[in-house]
């Protein structure tokens, strides 16, 4: 019989973490974008060059990301805010099911939230972007999108896994998810977004109530995740361990991850 205090064996605190990292992340990034891009606002007529308005959108976005990382309640839940960075730490085995379960829902809630309040926030200014969802470009077809979303995910999930992996290179992990994913925003979101995040798409989408193309974002970065661990896996021979689940590891902060190598409380 299934214990019935089951839900006491769960780790709220880590799972209302990612919750809140999430919503702030696509609340922080998509007002960026809103801001950027959005009709009635400044900006266009400041900053004419939409590529330079992509390179400090995509810094902002992926800035926040990497804030929160380094935040007190990123260095406790390791600052996955992306389903896709969860399930390839769950693969690499490094993370309990029930865990993998609620880091998911709380961001997807989270990414829900943070819509919700930027579509609040900015109003109509939000809705002359539909609330930052992501599309394929014009000009795109929307398996061009795909692959381009399954391509981009990939590098993410592969460098993650090299720095994390790296006693030498983990500290380093939210400064090159911010470089890197600021990079792609400007180079690559005229194709597909950028979303790299199941969550990230979920939350607009649902806002705006348009869900056209919207299964490219479901499927595309979990496979590009996927191929990540493989490559690393075929890369490293399978002799090259991920010392932590976190993105931002500090060895006083207990950790709720499985064969966790670098040092931490009270794992």
């Amino acid at each position: 019989m299934a214990d019935p205090q089951w839900w006491r064996q769960l780790h709220w605190a880590e799972y209302g973490a990612e919750m809140l990292g999430t919503a702030f992340n696509i609340f922080v990034g998509l007002s960026a974008v809103v801001f950027d891009f959005g009709k009635g606002l400044p900006m266009e007529q400041l900053i004419p060059n939409s590529s330079a308005r992509l390179l400090m959108t995509g810094l902002i976005f992926a800035g926040s990301g990497s804030l929160f990382a380094i935040s007190p309640l990123g260095k406790l839940s390791g600052a996955h805010i992306n389903p896709s960075v969860t399930l390839a730490f769950w693969i690499q085995k490094k993370m309990h099911r029930q865990d993998v379960l609620g880091y998911i829902i709380a961001q997807f809630i989270g990414a829900t939230l943070g819509a919700f309040f930027l579509a609040r926030f900015w109003g109509n200014y939000a809705a002359s972007v539909n609330n930052g969802m992501t599309q394929p470009g014009n000009g795109y077809t929307a398996w061009y999108a795909f692959l381009a979303e399954v391509s981009i995910t990939f590098l993410l999930v592969l460098l993650i896994f090299i720095f994390v992996s790296s006693y030498r290179l983990m500290q380093w992990t939210p400064l090159m998810t911010w470089l890197l994913v600021a990079t792609m925003v400007w180079l690559e979101a005229p194709i597909s977004g950028t979303s790299l995040n199941s969550a990230r798409s979920f939350g607009p989408a649902l806002m705006t109530w348009l869900w056209q193309d919207q299964w490219i974002y479901f499927i595309a970065p979990p496979l590009g995740s996927l191929l990540a661990v493989i490559v690393f896996k075929l890369v490293t021979f399978g002799e090259r361990e991920i010392l932590t689940g976190k993105l931002c590891h500090v060895s006083h902060y207990p950790s709720i991850f499985k064969n966790v190598k670098a040092p931490c409380a009270n794992q």
